[in-house]
């Protein structure tokens, strides 16, 4: 039995690992302040006595008494939506949130795993992205606030593992979707299935030929589970190499909730990525990890709980 800390732990990523730590019979303790994540998503997990929620916000220093074995941390606004309206308290997350986690790994002595994202890339000039590229990121675009705060959470990472020789892991996240995300996250998935049910246009914006891969969250914990288990350092990306355009995207929305709905085209936001796709060849290679999970398998699982 591992004691597990997670940061972000009620939120849509965070709780499914959680879920799986205790499936496995660990102990776990969840630490969100709800600032994105919800109560709903963590609320079956209450009752099991190797369950501990604390109320914290990661930016502001954090005090555990007890041992700790892996310490991760996903505690992040990670839409949109999110780090537009609410930009200081993202690139806190990223620099004093990464810097509390890290000093308290250091302290017990425990394993690190940081969430970052395919978002350090920004509008890549390369398809598809590997580890080794560096990005395109304007860090004073309205997009910078996060991409950013993510660039330098993995440079602390990296220099805690490199003078403290803190065991650090680093996973990049390319577009996940699944149960439990948000009905107004404002990422495509959520939006699309949202407008296709309720039979409002679907809001695509430009001419939606900017390109997109989506990884089920049960691949992604999988992928997390290979992370951990190994003794890789550098950032991995974990993501679904399949691409297709966000138009693509809204008609497959369309047909697999029966809707009715049509398309409205918007003008495209300040630095939005033209192309998304992973190179996962250190994922194969290293983790022995790739995706197992259709898209449509994934999106009807997804349709249905957000019908409910």
């Amino acid at each position: 039995m591992a004691k597990y800390l997670v940061t972000g732990g009620a939120g849509f990523i965070g709780s499914h690992l959680c879920e799986t730590f205790l499936t496995r019979g660990h102990e776990v303790l969840c630490m969100d302040n709800y600032s994105t994540g919800a109560k709903q998503n963590i609320g079956s997990f209450l009752k099991n006595p190797r369950f501990r929620f604390i109320d914290h916000n990661v930016s502001r220093y954090i005090e555990v008494q007890e041992p700790l074995d892996f310490i991760l941390h996903f505690a992040s606004p990670a839409s949109p939506v999110d780090y537009l309206e609410l930009p200081i308290p993202t690139l806190k997350v990223g620099a004093l949130g990464t810097h509390n986690t890290l000093g308290l790994a250091k302290s017990k002595d425990a394993g690190y795993l940081l969430a970052s994202t395919s978002e350090v890339y920004g509008d890549p000039a390369v398809r598809p992205q590997s580890e080794e590229y560096w990005g395109n990121v304007n860090p004073i675009g309205p997009r910078g606030v996060y991409d950013e705060a993510k660039r330098f959470a993995e440079a602390m990472t990296m220099a805690y593992h490199r003078f403290h020789g803190l065991n650090t892991r680093i996973v990049r996240i390319f577009n996940t979707y699944g149960p439990r995300m948000r009905l107004r996250d404002g990422r495509v998935v959520p939006n699309f299935i949202m407008q296709a049910l309720k039979g409002e246009p679907l809001t695509v914006y430009g001419q939606g030929q900017q390109t997109r891969s989506f990884l089920y969250v049960d691949d992604l914990v999988a992928g997390i589970n290979r992370l951990l288990e190994s003794d890789h350092h550098l950032p991995i990306n974990i993501g679904n190499p399949h691409e297709m355009t966000v138009l693509e995207f809204a008609e497959k929305i369309i047909a697999l909730t029966g809707s009715k709905s049509t398309i409205a085209y918007k003008p495209l936001p300040e630095d939005d990525p033209q192309v998304r796709q992973p190179d996962i060849t250190k994922a194969r290679k290293i983790l022995g990890w790739e995706p197992k999970v259709e898209l449509e398998e994934g999106l009807i699982k997804t349709i249905e709980y957000f019908r409910t």
